[in-house]
């Protein structure tokens, strides 16, 4: 639902025909050289302030203290010109550096938090670039790219074995990619790309400069932290995708016109590789046909990162393997080839939670029983649910997921019996409410289930295999026919709408509500919210239920909009005048007990 609704805020602030325009003329193979004027504009501001509040890292404070609280009172104007001023000279604060536990790891992961400004700044950047870079960027990268996941990086490497029979894949391990990219040859990749406003680059430079407290400046390394950090990441290795497919999968012969006659050909006449990268951000995987040819993409791809791109790969951590006799682990999911049915008639892919994934599964729920047995609560019950769900939900493409979380409930047995026995009882599946059962599939009815009070703790073996699905490559944030693939807009709010909305900003008020009255307006769906009638965009009143000075807010479910008329309603202190306007109303009692809640909370009488 995030992307989804992320992707609407281009339309509430009328940039998605901008970011559409960018991507077509990107995919057209145009330059781009006036593009800070694209970010500096008030809707491009405005939209990287709605798209950072929604980011939960905006709590977090850098070096100067501020998190995005502080930029929530300023009004409209204010956070606009303070932008603009940063563009035109950018000189990005020091960066807060962290440490984070690695995970199945006692080495600790580097973090670079910039100043919330210098995050707006960059995310202002990244909402211009993404729609240049994504046309880009080859069709199976699927790390921090909108749309693609994990999943679809798994469902790609399950076909390279299950329907072309690769069963050789080339395991990279990167040593520090995101500490040692190197700044010069980054900036020429964008350069590259078509990103040809030097004004641009130069604000990317400083950014990739900017001071580490306590460290100094860095001379190499996009810190992870950074908005505009993915983004910056995906360039640099889309010349590692292109590089690889260039070999093979995308290459062109002039005398074959079928690629599949070509292939044949090129494997017994030529020393072409046949080879298919699958890449995850920094983790890829090259898959190959023959072991021999594996063993000639793991040299060639090590010297193409040690001399293009100056990375070095960890020699300890990068091998080739054979499918067939060992497995291969990727983004927490264990691959191995075996044969296919009784008969042994060919070879598919079987796929696992790896070992570190089922000891963090392990570990995890483990310490959320703990914590229910030591803060007996809704919300401690309720997390280690989420935590149930979400390791369900990223697993259940593993073919053999059901057997591997067995092998997690046993391990949490011992602990659920010791230190859950004196708070919880235990009853069969059958006896659970309808609303539980719905969410635990694939569970007998005699089955024994743990219950505190009258909540129940999801059993970690309700789940069901699910096939992973490869991304459908017309899916893109950026034309009609993509987004068709990505929602519907189930809201009923035109463009004139949002057009008049945008005309209608108070300039008195704080960013925040004017960002909320957006939408507050698309969950009304356009229609008054006493009568329920449909607004005129251009003639309709906005306010806060309940005023600030009687601890209202400016979040959206505080803010409403009704028509003219209703609004005068609200506001007349004259009693009598009121009830005659609420006769011509004729509102049934729902609706009059709604104004009548509102005119309470500004201290005028019922009627």
């Amino acid at each position: 639902m995030l992307k989804k609704a992320k992707l609407r805020y281009n339309e509430y602030y009328d940039m998605q025909k901008v970011f559409d325009s960018l991507y077509a003329a990107s995919k057209n193979g145009n330059n781009f050289y006036k593009l800070l004027e694209i970010i500096g504009s008030e809707e491009n501001i405005r939209l990287a302030y709605r798209n950072l509040k929604t980011n939960s890292g905006s709590n977090t404070a850098g070096t100067d203290g501020k998190t995005i609280e502080d930029i929530k009172t300023l009004t409209d104007k204010e956070v606009i010109d303070t932008v603009r001023i940063m563009l035109d000279d950018f000189m990005p604060s020091s960066v807060r550096r962290v440490f984070i536990p690695k995970p199945g790891s006692d080495k600790k992961r580097p973090l670079g938090i910039p100043c919330i400004w210098d995050r707006l700044v960059q995310q202002c950047i990244l909402q211009v670039l993404e729609p240049i870079c994504e046309p880009k960027f080859h069709n199976h990268s699927y790390g921090f790219r909108s749309n693609r996941g994990a999943d679809h990086a798994i469902s790609r490497t399950v076909s390279m074995v299950n329907m072309f029979r690769h069963y050789y894949c080339v395991d990279v391990d990167i040593k520090g990619f995101f500490d040692n990219v190197d700044h010069g040859k980054l900036l020429k990749q964008i350069w590259t790309l078509g990103i040809r406003d030097k004004r641009l680059i130069c604000i990317i430079s400083k950014i990739l400069k900017s001071e580490i407290e306590g460290e100094g400046i860095p001379t190499k390394g996009t810190p992870q932290g950074g908005i505009i950090s993915p983004l910056l990441s995906l360039i640099v290795l889309n010349e590692l995708d292109w590089w690889v497919s260039d070999q093979w999968e995308t290459y062109q012969p002039k005398r074959f016109s079928n690629k599949k006659s070509f292939y044949s050909y090129a494997r017994n006449y030529t020393n072409l590789k046949d080879g298919f990268i699958v890449r995850y951000a920094d983790d890829f995987k090259i898959m190959c046909r023959t072991y021999d040819e594996a063993q000639r993409w793991y040299y060639a791809t090590a010297d193409f990162l040690k001399t293009r791109l100056k990375l070095d790969i960890s020699p300890e951590k990068s091998k080739v393997v054979n499918m067939k006799k060992n497995s291969s682990t990727y983004l927490g999911f264990k691959i191995k080839v075996v044969p296919k049915g009784k008969t042994r008639y060919g070879f598919i892919a079987k796929t696992d939670m790896s070992d570190k994934a089922i000891r963090k599964a392990k570990t995890n729920l483990k310490a959320k029983i703990i914590n229910i047995q030591k803060h007996t609560s809704y919300i401690a019950i309720e997390n280690y649910n989420s935590a149930v769900r979400g390791i369900q939900n990223y697993y259940s493409i593993a073919t053999n997921v059901y057997n591997n979380l067995t092998d997690v409930s046993y391990a949490l047995l011992p602990t659920i019996r010791i230190r859950l026995r004196d708070i919880s009882k235990t009853v069969p599946f059958r006896e659970t409410d309808i609303e539980f059962q719905r969410k635990a599939t694939g569970i007998r009815d005699d089955t024994k289930i743990v219950k505190i009070g009258s909540q129940t703790l999801l059993p970690i073996t309700a789940v069901r295999h699910r096939s992973p699905m490869n991304f459908s490559q017309d899916t893109t944030n950026y034309t009609d026919e993509g987004r068709e693939k990505i929602h519907s807009n189930l809201e009923k709010v035109t463009e004139l709408e949002f057009e008049a909305l945008a005309r209608g900003r108070d300039p008195n008020e704080s960013v925040e509500f004017n960002d909320n009255r957006i939408s507050a307006f698309v969950v009304q769906q356009g229609n008054c919210y006493i009568t329920g009638q449909k607004l005129n965009a251009n003639d309709m009143k906005c306010f806060r239920k309940m005023p600030l000075i009687q601890g209202g807010t400016n979040k959206h479910g505080n803010i409403a909009f009704v028509e003219p008329r209703v609004f005068n309603l609200i506001f007349n202190d004259n009693i009598n005048e009121a009830k005659i306007q609420l006769a011509k109303l004729k509102l049934e009692e729902v609706k009059r007990n709604r104004l009548n809640k509102i005119r309470r909370n500004y201290g005028y009488q019922s009627i």
